[in-house]
């Protein structure tokens, strides 16, 4: 099973320039860098994606003013567990339930929107495997928070054109998968209690998991919490640098690539500065592909001395497994590869 590698007991989660993709001066070079960092971490710092800071001031400014909003009232917009859409209040959910492991119920709040069937007028596809939005009645929000899916959006799909180039497929060698794929922006506000608080054992503000699609483009504060699962066995701390977006890659194009690359373990820690409780926010675009795309090892990546490691299965049967188990209080059974690089079935 392939785990985010370590050099003298230092994780390197490399800074990657998308600039020279985008404009074309040196593409290769991109690829090539993506390439190492797939096979190594699993995550990089994007930078030179070219998203604008007033785009980001007024979405971190719209996320800011929604969760300030009531907890009734945020509650109004809460969907059912199996739609991905809409509100989740503290300790709503156990991200580690989709490993098939059981946790403490998760610190954090978020708010989600995503591509709906009628972002695709042209094809017949079901709303039960995208997702209606709800939006909050909060000024400006919904304009702000369309800007930011737009941009990461864009993001994220220039990363899978690097993807393609960099396993020898070519830019739009995983395009097939992706021409309406489910994308999911999940706003994250870790509303911790006071800040002197007793957490329940073992609490954390998002449990151990590994994202579920093909590539995650991720924006969060300068803040301590998130953490990268080594080959050690131990959580490496990863804050991004200045401008940078985090950018992983989840178990779809790890399994696409029969674990040539890597769909990196992580969690994000009860955020603390000095020991005491700090608010943190962070916001993950997925990309996750289409719904009817079948998630199985690429010929590319599958030989005598490297057979296929999964069997295959949808798009979207993968993504509702996942979330029954996330939001839905199941525990994950197809996620025994995933979940044993934190030892196997176990209670964290």
């Amino acid at each position: 099973m392939s785990v985010a590698r370590t050099t003298n007991g230092v994780l390197d989660v490399p800074i990657i320039d998308l600039a020279p993709y985008l404009d074309g001066t040196d593409p290769d070079g991109v690829a090539a860098a993506v390439d190492r960092a797939a096979r190594t971490v699993g995550f990089m710092q994007v930078v030179g994606h070219g998203i604008p800071a007033e785009t980001l001031a007024a979405f971190t400014a719209a996320t800011d003013a929604f969760f300030a909003t009531d907890p009734a009232a945020k509650a109004a917009y809460r969907c059912p567990p199996g739609v991905n859409r809409g509100y989740t209040p503290p300790k709503g959910e156990s991200l580690a339930n989709s490993l098939g492991l059981t946790s403490a119920a998760d610190l954090f709040e978020a708010f989600n929107v995503g591509t709906e069937a009628a972002s695709f007028a042209d094809l017949d596809l079901s709303e039960a495997g995208y997702g209606t939005n709800v939006w909050p009645a909060v000024p400006g929000f919904r304009e702000a928070v369309e800007a930011w899916f737009a941009e990461a959006g864009r993001v994220a799909r220039a990363m899978t054109r690097v993807f393609g180039r960099a396993l020898g497929l070519g830019d739009e060698g995983l395009t097939s998968f992706t021409d309406h794929s489910i994308d999911v922006l999940r706003m994250i506000n870790y509303r911790l209690p006071a800040a002197d608080v007793e957490l329940e054992a073992d609490q954390v503000g998002m449990g151990a998991h590994t994202d579920y699609g093909i590539v995650t483009v991720l924006w969060a504060d300068a803040v301590p919490g998130l953490e990268i699962l080594d080959d050690e066995g131990a959580w490496q701390p990863v804050q991004p640098a200045p401008g940078a977006l985090l950018v992983n890659l989840g178990d779809a194009l790890a399994r696409w690539t029969n674990d040539r690359w890597i769909s990196t373990m992580h969690r994000v820690a009860a955020p603390r500065v000095d020991g005491v409780l700090v608010p943190r926010r962070s916001a993950a675009f997925f990309h996750d592909g289409n719904v009817d795309a079948v998630i199985a090892p690429l010929p590319t990546c599958v030989d005598a001395d490297h057979p296929a490691l999964y069997e295959a299965v949808t798009v979207g049967e993968h993504l509702a497994a996942k979330l029954a188990a996330s939001r839905g209080g199941t525990l994950a059974t197809n996620a025994t590869r995933e979940a044993s690089r934190l030892g196997g079935p176990l209670t964290l």
